[in-house]
């Protein structure tokens, strides 16, 4: 039990502390499905690093390397 009552200013703060959280919580939750979907869903996770890969140009262009 504590020795003197909890102001009321501590109460809102944890009010407002509280809903930053459950934002905070909410921003990671939604984050994570993405990625799982993206893992799921099994598409090439390449970024653009400035080099050419073979795998990146369209078909026809791939077969007329000479």
């Amino acid at each position: 039990m504590a020795l003197t009552p909890t102001h009321e200013l501590h109460a809102r703060r944890f009010g407002r502390n509280l809903g930053v959280a459950l934002s905070l919580a909410a921003f990671v939750v939604l984050v994570f499905a993405l990625t799982l979907v993206k893992v799921q869903r099994g598409d090439p996770m390449q970024g653009f690093d400035h080099s050419l890969r073979p795998e990146m140009l369209p078909a026809a262009e791939q077969g007329s390397g000479g």
